[in-house]
């Protein structure tokens, strides 16, 4: 078990209730911010080489880390730490547009509006829709909405537990660069070899726990949800 500082712990809830009524923030969403920040980077720095690529991650997530240290020790006393920490909860937790995005999907798919769920699906996960009929969109839709579920809720909630503002936002920063450059291409076999190992590392507790615990709440999705998240 964590013993969490108290600050910490209703930071964290907090912002869990923050995410739950309001979403993500609807403009200037400040992981948007970072990732324009990432993308400028690239394009002064990029070399087909990991050295240059390890080099963009420790500026980036250092950066992250960095000013989640700042922010916790610019914050005095309890209710300022609980503050900040409930901020950066919202700021890094994705749960409520998920489960909404998600919910769109299956009504869609009730519907049997066909087209509707195609379009809809690119904005969970990256599979081309084209050629999936209805049992392929809902697989699919079923399988990102676990691997999100790790990476928007689970995750960054078990590195707030563990690190505070540091853990949520150097989470965030390792999540947001695998999904820009952790590909495998041509671009990115190299370039992107140490967001991706670095997003793997970040999720492998995460992603078992997430598991765990959707087998826990629903033991027929155990299977499907296992391999979308451990993959």
């Amino acid at each position: 078990m964590i013993a969490l500082p108290s600050a910490r712990a209703a930071g964290l809830l907090l912002g869990v209730v923050a995410d739950a009524v309001f979403g993500d923030p609807r403009r200037r969403h400040p992981v948007a911010g970072f990732g324009s920040a990432a993308a400028a980077l690239e394009r002064r720095g990029y070399a087909d080489r990991r050295g240059a690529g390890v080099a963009h991650v420790v500026v980036l997530v250092g950066g992250a880390v960095a000013l989640g240290v700042g922010a916790e020790q610019m914050a005095r006393g309890s209710v300022a730490r609980t503050a900040v920490t409930a901020v950066a909860t919202w700021v890094v937790l994705g749960g409520t547009s998920l489960a909404r995005e998600g919910a769109a999907l299956a009504a869609e798919l009730d519907r049997a509006d066909l087209a509707a769920a195609r379009k809809r699906l690119p904005g969970l996960c990256g599979r081309d829709p084209s050629a999936l009929d209805a049992a392929g969109i809902a697989r699919a839709g079923t399988e990102s909405m676990a691997e999100n579920t790790s990476d928007a809720v689970v995750a960054p909630l078990l590195w707030g537990a563990v690190a505070g503002v540091p853990g949520l936002l150097g989470y965030r920063a390792v999540n947001t660069l695998d999904a820009m450059v952790g590909h495998r291409s041509a671009r990115y076999e190299d370039y992107g070899w140490a967001s991706a190992r670095l997003d793997d590392a970040a999720n492998w507790v995460p992603a078992r726990l997430t598991a765990a615990l959707v087998t826990a709440v629903r033991p027929a999705a155990a299977g499907a949800v296992w391999r979308a998240t451990t993959r």
